[in-house]
């Protein structure tokens, strides 16, 4: 399954020599994921204030490969699936154009609000089958 997120950088987003500070990526591949999330119906506020359950990322690869600049127009580009009962993995791509700035893989579980790991909801675990 692939999601695509456009995203422009904007000034707030780069560091004073007009390049995109990385710990930026982080925060644009996080808004990927929530859109998808939301985009697949499921309601996060919803599950910790009805369920007590949340996502959370216990891992994170990443590499920069090329910066990105004020005003490029970019693409983050999230391919996903559900790793086990209990962990959703995702491949997240910046991209400009047809050029690979920034790659991750990201591993997300899902846990009560107390901290004790639980599986991912059935409606999730179906979908991504």
């Amino acid at each position: 399954m692939t999601h695509r997120l456009p995203v422009r950088v904007y000034y707030e987003d780069t560091d004073m020599g007009g390049i995109v500070y990385y710990a930026n990526y982080l925060k644009y591949i996080e808004r990927s994921r929530s859109t998808l999330v939301g985009e697949l119906g499921l309601d996060q506020k919803k599950m910790k204030d009805e369920d007590a359950i949340v996502f959370v990322v216990v891992r994170v690869e990443a590499d920069y490969l090329r910066p990105a600049r004020l005003d490029d127009e970019l693409e983050i580009v999230t391919t996903h699936h559900a790793a086990s009962p209990m962990r959703w993995v995702f491949d997240q791509d910046v991209m400009r154009g047809d050029e690979l700035l920034f790659r991750a893989k990201v591993t997300a579980v899902c846990m009560t609000t107390e901290g004790k790991p639980v599986r991912l909801p059935a409606e999730l675990r179906a979908k991504l089958t």
